[in-house]
């Protein structure tokens, strides 16, 4: 498994949204397409089987139904990628705020000579 395939299955937006209805619960497929009508049940099937293969969701039988649940584990590439990076966050939000702090005040001084 690779970060990159996780990235890629996270790419599309329908996925992303299966994803963020799954962290709220597990669903069957049917559960899962009716909160897409644009898409079939089949297309939806399809977009969980990417999400499968990278290890972002579980998924069970049970009788007739296969049930989806959110596999915590599998963000664990994602978070170790982006772990990297956020050591650099506070200089960059703290660049943010004085460039959004001399803004305000530039624009709170051309409002005086105004």
């Amino acid at each position: 498994m690779t970060t990159t395939n996780v990235f890629a299955a996270i790419a599309d937006p329908t996925r992303r949204a299966i994803l963020d209805l799954l962290a709220r619960g597990s669903r069957n497929v049917g559960t899962i397409a009716a909160e897409f009508p644009r898409l079939t049940q089949p297309g939806v099937s399809r977009h969980l089987k990417v999400l499968r293969n990278a290890r972002l969701v579980d998924v069970t039988v049970q009788a007739q139904q296969r049930i989806y649940a959110i596999k915590p584990e599998g963000l664990a590439d994602l978070y170790e990628w982006v772990a990297k990076y956020q050591s650099m966050w506070p200089d960059t939000l703290e660049a943010l705020e004085h460039y959004l702090d001399a803004r305000a005040a530039g624009e709170k001084a051309k409002g005086k000579k105004r």
